[in-house]
């Protein structure tokens, strides 16, 4: 991303703060309390949705990394309270709808509407313009219907299985498949919503977008590519999690499977898709810089 060429516009600092963004931080606080509350001691807290908490402090971060952003820029406040309010009552009636009926898609998914208008009643649309993929990334808090996340995670699951007990077949184990299920010597593992990479995949797609968006990437090719092989990585790590949990059942039995290296494999799938993004990055940028130096070369002949 290439920076204005304007003088940089001098903005409130942290410590000149008005007591307007106390009362409105304070107000959000208040507001959006409960339902973070409910979600950190109850939906968060199942393997299906892990990833909620990595993405919602990640998200906290982004915004304030945008904001001490915006003077490097010249980007100054221009407020917007006609185009502001509007937004803002939609997402409170959003709220409040999702809270009475308890549907977290309207609760959790308000604080976008809630925060894009309160950004641009007293920003304006530069800012928040400049904060689009800060918005873009809340989106990845808001919980999934449970029918979306089983429509997405069967074919996954059966993937998964599937490569798992053809690569363990493949090295003379004892292994069958029934659908999602697994049958490993004396042993039946079923591959859960958890190892079907939903979960791995959210994460591993923000950090991979968060990345591209901190690094500035110059390059389309580059960003469109390390977005899109996000997916086979996630599903490449959560195989290899399903072989690590399944030779684990088979040479150490059932309750080691399911103890303490059950949740380690978790930090194996991690470490094998952070190290798999990093691979394939470094690939991207070899070939970006190639097919970059081709034009140039072409155009030095020309000119000859």
């Amino acid at each position: 991303m290439e920076k204005h060429t304007k003088h940089a516009i001098r903005l409130p600092s942290l410590e000149s703060i008005p007591w307007a963004w106390v009362a409105i931080a304070f107000g959000l606080l208040i507001l959006y309390f409960p339902t973070f509350w409910d979600l950190f001691h109850g939906l968060w807290g199942t393997e299906r949705h892990a990833h909620g908490p990595i993405v919602f402090f990640v998200s906290i971060w982004f915004f304030y990394f945008k904001f001490k952003q915006l003077p490097e820029y010249g980007i100054g406040y221009d407020p917007s309270p006609k185009l502001g309010w509007p937004i803002l009552l939609l997402g409170l009636l959003l709220f409040i709808l999702g809270r009475s009926q308890t549907l977290l898609i309207f609760e959790v998914g308000s604080i976008i509407p809630v925060i894009l208008g309160i950004t641009l009643m007293f920003m304006g649309t530069r800012v928040a313009r400049f904060l689009w993929f800060a918005f873009f990334f809340l989106c990845f808090v808001v919980p999934l219907p449970a029918f979306v996340v089983d429509a997405a995670t069967l074919p996954m699951k059966t993937a998964v299985s599937f490569a798992t007990a053809h690569i363990l077949y493949a090295l003379d184990y004892p292994i069958a498949r029934t659908g999602v299920m697994l049958t490993i010597g004396q042993y039946q593992l079923l591959v859960a919503d958890a190892c079907a990479g939903l979960n791995s995949l959210f994460t591993l797609e923000v950090l991979g977008l968060l990345y591209m968006n901190v690094t500035h990437h110059e390059s389309p090719f580059r960003n469109f590519m390390l977005a899109v092989l996000i997916i086979p990585i996630s599903f490449v790590a959560n195989v290899t999690r399903v072989i690590v949990l399944a030779l684990i059942t088979y040479h150490w039995g059932d309750a080691a499977g399911q103890g303490f290296l059950h949740e380690f494999s978790g930090i194996v799938l991690f470490i094998t898709a952070l190290m798999l993004v990093i691979a394939t990055d470094s690939l991207l940028r070899f070939f970006s810089k190639k097919f970059e130096k081709v034009p140039s070369t072409q155009s030095v002949e020309l000119k000859r």
